[in-house]
């Protein structure tokens, strides 16, 4: 039995219509009717709060629609599981490229079309729909967001909650220009990415998104990061008289350095920095000690 015909069945039994149902999940009797004709894939269970609200309506025991839904997907994606995924909709990589900073376009727009759908345009697409899915799943209950997003495309707001329960539950491979419009030209004011190490900024609108900017780092590192902006460090480096000729990779080791607790102060890398160039503190390898290193 799969959560389409269990909805149905209790609709029957409580003498309620679909409409009735539509109201109580805050969605359109059109989703409703769809999700009830298997139209549309029941949306994954971690990604909407859909069947809360519809087994709280329909009296069902708590999690059960959200089983039966889990069950129903799974059978259903296992049908297209070997089918090879398909390259954006161009729509989509204009809109995608038009929200890279004006100095980047043209790189990139030469290298997402020399491969087409290739890593970088996964990476990128991906990490955009990552953020705006975060700032849509923490909205969703809030209704003052959802009818300002609303407004700005010109949609009701049970219209607008079912794009965005549509929207949470898709994925790179599946994101659609209607899924763009509504969410990522209105959210994401620009981006940008190092191609050397891939670490992307990702600037989004301030009267839509709460938090200006992300910075995601894809750049190997060592385990739990280095603290780019411990404030002692970047005194040291802005103080000329302390940093001296420091070199980028004496730079990476302060960078890498780990604390608890208490914050080090510029005198402290100072002194580390020190540390760093003293011979003393260095003994040299002989042939016989490197020899033993190898081993």
């Amino acid at each position: 039995m799969d959560v389409c015909l269990v909805i149905r069945e209790r609709l029957a039994r409580l003498g309620l219509e679909q409409k009735d149902l539509a109201a109580a999940a805050e969605v359109t009797e059109s989703y409703i009717s769809q999700l009830l004709t298997r139209k549309k894939l029941p949306p994954a269970p971690d990604r909407t709060d859909i069947y809360e609200k519809m087994g709280e309506f329909l009296k069902l025991s708590s999690g059960k629609l959200a089983k039966l839904a889990e069950v129903q997907r799974m059978a259903e994606l296992k049908k297209g599981f070997e089918d090879p995924p398909t390259a954006l909709l161009q729509e989509v990589r204009e809109l995608v490229l038009r929200k890279c900073t004006p100095d980047k376009q043209q790189e990139i727009r030469a290298i997402f079309e020399k491969q087409p759908f290739g890593e970088l345009e996964r990476l990128v697409t991906q990490k955009l729909l990552d953020v705006i899915k975060r700032v849509a799943r923490e909205e969703l209950k809030n209704k003052k967001w959802l009818r300002s997003v609303a407004r700005t495309g010109g949609r009701s707001y049970k219209q607008m909650r079912v794009r965005i329960l549509e929207f949470l539950d898709t994925d790179v491979f599946h994101v659609s220009l209607e899924n763009c419009i509504a969410f990522l030209d209105p959210l994401i004011e620009s981006w940008d990415i190092d191609l050397s190490t891939f670490g992307m900024n990702i600037v989004l609108n301030r009267r839509l998104a709460p938090g200006h900017s992300k910075r995601f780092e894809f750049a190997e590192a060592e385990p739990g990061g280095p603290f780019r902006d411990e404030p002692g460090l970047i005194a040291f480096l802005k103080d000329a008289s302390l940093r001296g000729n420091v070199t980028q990779e004496e730079i990476e080791f302060l960078k890498r350095l780990r604390f608890k607790g208490r914050r080090p102060t510029p005198l402290y890398y100072y002194r580390e920095f020190q540390n760093l160039r003293d011979p003393l503190h260095f003994s040299a390898l002989t042939p016989a000690r490197r020899a033993i290193s190898r081993s």
